[in-house]
């Protein structure tokens, strides 16, 4: 798949708001407004998992050379995964969801 078919953007199937493709060569896992994620890869970045959860944002960590990265939950198979927060874009994650979340 290519890096701009996976770079879409999409409706946020938690909270309903439209979220815009990164413009930094990354792309977009989560929703910047909720943080809510849905689990569509098997690999990051391969759109190939067929369960399609929503994701909750469970925890907040910061790992060396990653920055902060939000731990997200799967609620129909329970599987973890953690997304790298997005901060210097169009849309950045809002750094009160995160407080009021993870209670930083």
């Amino acid at each position: 798949m290519s890096r701009a078919k996976e770079n879409a953007e999409f409706i946020c199937e938690n909270c309903g708001r439209e979220v815009l493709p990164l413009s930094n060569g990354s792309y977009r896992n989560h929703c910047p407004f909720c943080l809510f994620s849905k689990h569509v890869d098997v690999v990051p970045g391969d759109r190939l998992n067929e369960c399609s959860g929503l994701m909750r944002p469970m925890g907040l960590r910061y790992k060396s050379g990653k920055g902060f990265q939000i731990t997200h939950r799967c609620l129909r198979c329970g599987e973890e995964r953690v997304n790298r927060l997005t901060e210097n874009s169009i849309q950045p994650d809002d750094i009160e969801e995160i407080i009021k979340l993870f209670g930083i």
